[in-house]
């Protein structure tokens, strides 16, 4: 097997030589060719700023994501329900006969049909809820709230907001600015 070869290196001269053999952009001022030096080509260009708006809308998702995690961690740990779960569980105790097609329930869950679906059957399986056909049209399908789900959803809403009251005061003790946002967002809402 033959030997590696070593790769050719540039020599401190070559370098120069060819740094001065670059070509020159020239300048036409006042009616004289005037030298100036080459252009090099501009390093990776720094990120933008965002602005306040974005920077705002940002620390927000975080506070967001913040309390969701929270949320649904102490759903699942005290009472075996996913955070949609929950949510799907008081939408349906707030509706009129505690029902709601499963369009409008993927709708104030901002789910899709499948995922809503999918939810839905966790929600039955438990025996959470059941579906029923609607009246008027046999196609659409209704998410009714059994006494079990009902009950579910009472007792795991003192969780929810004990949950959420100390995410918000722990955002707020340790990011000055999440304070002042809820606690404009407190004094608007009142």
């Amino acid at each position: 097997m033959p030997a590696p070869t070593a790769r050719p290196t540039e020599s401190a001269e070559s370098v120069k030589s060819a740094a001065s053999t670059a070509p020159v952009k020239s300048t036409k001022a006042s009616g004289s060719a005037k030298a100036s030096e080459s252009v090099r080509p501009a390093g990776p260009a720094s990120p933008p700023v965002p602005s306040a708006d974005v920077r705002m809308w940002h620390r927000f998702l975080a506070l967001h994501a913040h309390v969701e995690h929270r949320l649904s961690t102490a759903l699942q740990r005290h009472h075996g329900l996913g955070l949609s779960e929950y949510r799907a569980l008081g939408f349906l105790a707030a509706a009129p006969r505690s029902e709601l097609r499963m369009q409008e329930l993927a709708d104030r869950l901002g789910l899709n049909q499948s995922s809503v679906t999918r939810l839905v059957g966790r929600l039955h399986a438990a025996g959470f809820t059941y579906r029923d056909v609607c009246p008027d049209d046999k196609r659409g399908v209704y998410t009714v709230l059994e006494e079990a789900g009902r009950a579910r959803h009472a007792a795991a809403t003192a969780t929810y907001e004990a949950t959420l009251t100390a995410a918000l005061e722990e955002a707020a003790e340790n990011d000055e600015g999440a304070g002042a946002t809820l606690a404009a967002l407190r004094g608007t809402l009142g």
